[in-house]
């Protein structure tokens, strides 16, 4: 006979500084993700706006403000623009594998590089070696790292240029963190490049979902997250198709249905 499932408790964070608008406080809602229910925990709070952190589920609960908004994207039907064809093509040379998650030298080294470049001076920076090992492999949930390399001479994987902690839920995938070189200039748009190999390999997998986090209107750091359609967000009437004024009007252009096949050990893992 199972044991019965334990509601979960949930705590409230105190106010603090909001890192996407100035001037503005944020305050989070939590509770942990742990024992033989965490992962249907985990899939059933995804799907009401809550987002995985270690062992912690957790979501946006600010007394003043709601700019936070969860939303995902409708894998199955996503058409890469011309634009975003162009950049599937351009990096359609990298070896993409999911990875068990542990953490590596590599990544940490990689992921620094990253947060100097993009956000210096943020939280994350302060990260050591033991955070990060505890970001990636303190989970409760079915998790993977996503790494995304150059092949060297012989065609094998060689230089980790991207990566990204993904969590595998019930109806997608849900992109935790991801983070990439900067500096190549022959790969600009390599994040763009990462989000679009989780849409794909979601589609191809059956998963009908990859969540994308948060989009905070009026914070230029989430602009990217509404480039991909159909977009829905999370509304107090459930998920709805979104499709906001800021959204770049390219994306409406040069549709195609071709769609790159989704390859090796990616495929493996999340057609489980």
């Amino acid at each position: 006979m199972t044991a019965p499932f334990r509601f979960p408790r949930f705590f409230v964070t105190n106010p603090s500084p909001c890192p996407y608008l100035p001037g503005r406080n944020e305050r989070k809602v939590f509770t942990e993700l742990s024992g033989e229910n965490a992962t249907e925990l985990n899939d059933a709070l995804g799907r009401i706006g809550f987002r995985r952190s270690q062992n912690v589920a957790y979501r946006p609960s600010c007394a003043d403000c709601s700019a936070c908004v969860s939303v995902r994207v409708a894998a199955a039907e996503f058409r890469p623009n011309a634009t975003q064809r162009k950049l599937l093509r351009k990096n359609e040379d990298l070896v993409v594998t999911a990875c068990k998650p542990w953490s590596t030298e590599e990544q940490f080294a990689l992921l620094q590089r990253y947060l100097s470049a993009r956000h210096p001076g943020g939280g994350m920076t302060e990260m050591d070696e033991m955070d990060f090992a505890d970001m990636v492999e303190q989970t409760p949930v079915d998790s993977h790292v996503i790494e995304y390399r150059e092949p060297d001479e012989d065609g094998r994987p060689g230089r980790l240029v991207g990566a990204c902690l993904t969590d595998r839920q019930g109806d997608g995938l849900s992109m935790i963190y991801s983070f990439f070189d900067t500096e190549l200039e022959h790969r600009k748009g390599l994040g763009n490049f990462i989000i679009m190999e989780h849409i794909l390999c979601a589609a191809r997998a059956g998963l009908p979902y990859v969540y994308l986090g948060y989009w905070v209107e009026g914070s230029a750091r989430m602009q990217y997250k509404i480039r991909y359609r159909p977009l829905e967000k999370l509304t107090r009437a459930g998920w709805t198709r979104f499709d906001p004024q800021e959204r770049v009007t390219a994306i409406h252009n040069g549709v195609s249905r071709d769609e790159p096949p989704l390859r090796g050990e990616l495929a493996r893992v999340f057609r489980k």
